[in-house]
């Protein structure tokens, strides 16, 4: 198979970028997407150029490392799937390809196709986690969790953090991500006590970033190599609406303070 790429090279943060040209000759089509870039890259540094940066780890759709787009698409053109699982069978003879990096406020470009996407761990490090002091480890099975909410936090603990969804937003917004990794705690047993602190510590963290405001477009979840759903951000809204009534002069009998 036979192929032109056109790569977004940029040497650094504060450097211009541009696309550059690349044909690509005799690729298989059980070559992942990344091992194509291998291949790219072996070439560029036996002729003394710079190889492609591309952010990868795990190459198996988990760590959420990878990431790009690939003719304007995050992630490229299948659904369900990251760059390090798309393979060249999905692409035919002649394609030619835009590689670029997520393009994003936060997201700054560290070069090439890789991102700067610290913000999204900020939000994490706001309110990702349970702080309360439980002692020892309980038993697990002593904590009944219903299988209904217990397949709720699954689906939303399966982001990977991967900012696809902030990519494929015309907004550049985050909601999707902050919502699943809200969500993913909120509705088990023991997110329950800090459910209403974590949706607005993560919400107000999310907003100091240099995201977007979320206008219902849809097309964060369908860029989510995960599946995470719409009703995720509707949740976390509706937690985040609570929380800020919870603590308002009528709902504390005082100045909405403590």
């Amino acid at each position: 198979m036979n192929l032109t790429l056109h790569v977004w090279r940029q040497k650094e943060r504060t450097a211009a970028g541009a696309f550059v040209k690349y044909a690509m000759s005799d690729v298989s089509e059980h070559m992942s997407f990344l091992e194509m870039l291998d291949v790219l890259n072996e070439r560029l540094a036996g002729q003394g150029q710079d190889p492609v940066a591309f952010e990868h780890d795990c190459r198996e759709g988990i760590c959420g490392s990878c990431g790009f787009m690939i003719n304007g698409r995050p992630h490229g053109p299948m659904s369900r799937t990251t760059v390090c699982q798309l393979h060249m069978r999905s692409f035919k003879e002649g394609d030619e390809l835009y590689l670029e990096p997520w393009r994003a406020s936060a997201f700054p470009v560290l070069k090439d196709l890789v991102v700067d996407r610290v913000a999204m761990d900020r939000i994490v490090q706001a309110g990702g986690y349970i702080s309360i002091n439980t002692g020892n480890a309980p038993e697990a099975n002593t904590t009944a969790v219903p299988k209904t909410l217990a397949d709720q936090s699954f689906d939303n603990a399966a982001c990977i953090q991967c900012g696809a969804c902030v990519a494929a937003c015309p907004n550049a917004s985050a909601m999707l991500f902050t919502s699943a990794k809200v969500a993913h705690l909120n509705l088990l047993p023991q997110g329950v006590p800090e459910r209403y602190e974590r949706a607005t510590s993560m919400v107000l963290a999310m907003d100091k970033e240099d995201f977007g405001h979320c206008t219902w477009h849809g097309e964060c979840a369908e860029a989510c190599p995960k599946g995470i759903p719409l009703t995720s951000i509707a949740r976390m809204n509706g937690e985040f609406t609570v929380a800020n009534l919870l603590r308002s002069p009528q709902a504390t009998g005082g100045d909405g303070g403590g």
